[in-house]
């Protein structure tokens, strides 16, 4: 999970850490503002308008540009250069891949970075199961799969803590009943109704406890469900990936394109407008897409300049 931005909130939590990063690495919340969760992600579909080799090479890019090793390439570069930033990655199908060609001191480099929490898995399957169509044997056989990579690879610090299915259309019960007894402790999603996550944001209920089982007795199979603000993309103008256009922060007031305090009052009046739809001080923005950070400095620079400008203006010392 990336680092917080935090603004005055009416609304005190005690300090908490999400998606299960080990309690030493997590960032410092406020417990009397709204704390903001950015999770830099890339969304890497296992085979969708390529195949699986075309999209780990970056074969066919007039297709759809996407050529995930160089993702991962490019991802870990970027966390070694910066201490604090962090990142999420789930399809294990594309990750288990690309751990396979690299060398051994590559692979102790990335092992580290696991052991700290800056790179956590998501969800861990081998992909991200459709809901609708799925035999639950083929998501229990498709998740040991990927998860069983995971344990073998950096033992528990790889173990995923929460469920992250921000593609597929439509959500079922069972699989929320699944997660609750693979041993989650979250579930994203992302994409529903629009008039279901009308009612949800005006009701507060854009968080809640799933209770997804009608026979087996609680809490076995219930679960903290989530539904993120904007399905799994980024805020409208804060995209900084080499496939979008938004304009990058730049804090020099001597140029003619200076747009940080633009920017800043932006970032700062649609977070307040989101957190008006959940019931506590915490809320979550995606920072990824689709097949996104083939060039991680554009995001990361990016995101280090927001996170540092905003949390300059907001975090005052209290008397």
């Amino acid at each position: 999970l990336s680092r917080l931005i935090l603004r005055p909130h009416p609304k005190p939590l005690p300090q908490v850490c999400v998606f299960g990063v080990p309690v030493q690495t997590c960032p410092m919340v406020h417990p009397d503002m709204l704390n903001v969760h950015l999770v830099a992600h890339t969304h890497d579909d296992v085979g969708w308008l390529k195949t699986v080799d075309q999209y780990f090479y970056g074969i066919h890019n007039d297709v759809q540009h996407a050529g995930v090793q160089y993702i991962l390439d490019s991802v870990i570069s970027s966390l070694l250069v910066e201490p604090t930033r962090r990142f999420i990655y789930v399809e294990i199908a594309f990750f288990s891949r690309w751990w396979h060609q690299q060398t051994n001191a590559t692979q102790e480099v990335v092992r580290d970075l696991v052991r700290q929490g800056r790179l956590e898995f998501a969800n861990g399957g081998w992909v991200m199961n459709d809901e609708a169509a799925t035999h639950y044997g083929a998501i229990i056989d498709q998740m040991t799969l990927g998860l069983r990579f995971l344990e073998d690879t950096f033992g528990k610090d790889g173990r995923p803590r929460v469920a992250w299915h921000i593609d597929p259309f439509g959500h079922s019960r069972e699989q929320a009943s699944l997660f609750a007894q693979m041993g989650f402790d979250g579930f994203f999603f992302g994409r529903l109704d629009y008039q279901d996550k009308r009612v949800r944001e005006e009701k507060l209920e854009m968080e809640q406890v799933w209770r997804a089982s009608a026979s087996l007795k609680p809490p076995v199979a219930d679960l903290f469900t989530s539904v993120l603000p904007n399905i799994y993309n980024p805020p409208e103008k804060l995209c900084w990936d080499t496939l979008c256009a938004d304009k990058p922060i730049v804090e020099d007031r001597r140029s003619p394109e200076y747009n940080a305090e633009e920017l800043v009052n932006y970032f700062l009046q649609l977070a307040t407008a989101q957190g008006q739809h959940f019931r506590t001080n915490h809320t979550i923005m995606t920072m990824g897409s689709d097949f996104q950070y083939e060039n991680a400095n554009m995001w990361f620079r990016n995101l280090d300049r927001l996170i540092q400008l905003v949390n300059a203006q907001v975090i005052v010392p209290i008397s």
